[in-house]
Parts: C-alpha cells; sequence; structure tokens
C-alpha cells in the first residue's frame, strides 16, 4: 500500500479545551477526558501545542495525555511547538510518536508561517536529528511551496505538515481551485522528496473533504479550533463521526478521480 492510498488520519487537536478550563480554577472541561472521548470515538491521534505562556495547555498536561496515549497502543500522541523554545524538554520527557516543528513566537496569536530554507536549516537539523535518536518522528510545520520541500528532508524531518489557512481563507471564493492545485502540487513535491505529508490550520468539516480528495498522500490532517466549536453543539463523539465522514467522503472522492 502506498501513501496515495492510505487513509487520512484524524489527529484532534484539544488545545482550545484547555483555553476554556484555564478561564476558571476548577479543572473543567478536562483536556484528558476530551482526549479520551476522542479516541473512543475513533480518532487515530491527539495533538497538543504547549505555548511558553501555558495559555491553553499546560506542562502538567502533557504527562499526563502521554500516559492516557499509552493505553492506546495504535493511536497517535504528537506534541508541536517550536523547538526553540519549550518543546524540546517535552520531547525528551515523553517521547510522543511525533513532534511537529511550528516557528512562531513566544507571543504569537496563533501559528500562521512555516519554516523558510536555507535559512532555518543550520539550527532545525540538529534538533531534528535529536527527535529521531530519542525515536520521535518528526514533521515540518511549512508553507505549500514546493520548492522548499527536498530542504525540509535534507535537514532530516520525516514528514512535513501544509500549512493550511491560505486553502481554508479561499474556500468558496473564486481562488479555490487554485488553492487547491497549490496543495496538491506542494504535496507531490513532498512525496517525490521522500516526505509523509501532513496538514492543518483552519480545516473544518466544510472544506476538509475537498482537501483529502486533491492532496496526494495526505496521512493525516490535524485540527482543533473548529474541531471544539463543533463538539460544543454535536459533542465529541458526534463530532469524531462528523470529520471521519468528511475524511471518507474524501477518500472516495480521491479513488475515484484515479
Amino acid at each position: 500500500m502506498t501513501q496515495h492510498s492510505l487513509r487520512t488520519a484524524l489527529s484532534v487537536n484539544v488545545n482550545k479545551v484547555a483555553l476554556v478550563r484555564n478561564t476558571r480554577h476548577l479543572g473543567i472541561p478536562s483536556v484528558e477526558r476530551a482526549a479520551l472521548l476522542c479516541l473512543e470515538a475513533g480518532a487515530q491521534g491527539i495533538t497538543i501545542h504547549p505555548r511558553p505562556d501555558g495559555r491553553h495547555i499546560r506542562a502538567d498536561d502533557v504527562p499526563a495525555l502521554a500516559s492516557l496515549l499509552r493505553q492506546w497502543p495504535d493511536r497517535e500522541f504528537n506534541i508541536e511547538g517550536n523547538p526553540s523554545q519549550n518543546l524540546m524538554e517535552f520531547i525528551r520527557a515523553v517521547r510522543p510518536h511525533q513532534a511537529t516543528f511550528v516557528p512562531d513566537g513566544e507571543d504569537q496569536f496563533t501559528s500562521d508561517h512555516g519554516w523558510s530554507f536555507p535559512q532555518d536549516a543550520e539550527r532545525l537539523a540538529p534538533l531534528v536529528a535529536e527527535c529521531r535518536g530519542l525515536g520521535v518522528r518528526v514533521s515540518l510545520f511549512m508553507d505549500a511551496e514546493p520548492a522548499q520541500m527536498a530542504a525540509a528532508r535534507a535537514v532530516g524531518a520525516d514528514r512535513v505538515e501544509l500549512y493550511t489557512e491560505p486553502y481554508a481563507a479561499a474556500w468558496g471564493t473564486p481562488a479555490q481551485e487554485a488553492q487547491l492545485l497549490r496543495y496538491a502540487v506542494a504535496a507531490g513535491a513532498a512525496l517525490e522528496a521522500g516526505l509523509g505529508v501532513n496538514a492543518g490550520h483552519d480545516l473544518n468539516r466544510d472544506n476538509l473533504a475537498a482537501f483529502v480528495a486533491r492532496v496526494p498522500g495526505l496521512l493525516e490532517v490535524s485540527i482543533g479550533h473548529a474541531f471544539v466549536a463543533d463538539a460544543l453543539e454535536l459533542g465529541y463523539a458526534a463530532t469524531v463521526q462528523a470529520y471521519q465522514r468528511c475524511i471518507d467522503a474524501g477518500m472516495a472522492q480521491r479513488r475515484a478521480g484515479a
């Protein structure tokens, strides 16, 4: 089975659950409980992005979630963050399945761009090597720029996570088709370079199926903000199932177009 035919996995980002919890001192909603319910409903993984200011995921959430994921050996634990800030201490402590390196600043509102090469290569290469030495797969958060993919592979990355906000912003506009083509070409370049392809940022139930259908070799999508917004209405289990149906619809379209 090739990367082109593998079903796209759903990793649920629980940061926004933590954000709501942190507005009070009651410990609710529980981030660990949210992750458990998503796993029970069929999510293939859990993603967190523990920022240095602890605005959502806190340091003590990381080992708790790592312990939970060890009870689900067929699921993935993905920790995102800037390896020049606090990410590496978590990677060393819990050794998740995947570390996603994101080039955001400490006070940045949300991730809004990918790594750039060659300027980021020198500082990333030893950190990528350290993760891989710990048995942790490394994904680099990248803009959909085909020319950058070989360089991402050259620093040792296993995968790239395509930053999908430009696609999400174009959804339902005349620019939608051009953006889909842009991401398809970038994913193709990543595959040609020997990289696996992940994606995330502002994917939702409206735009996910088309993205899965058109982007080759898409191994994983990480979805948080829209997922939690939907879960407020539908509940965690029903929301997981709804997103899995979107993925299934996209996979069916991909097979039909093959």
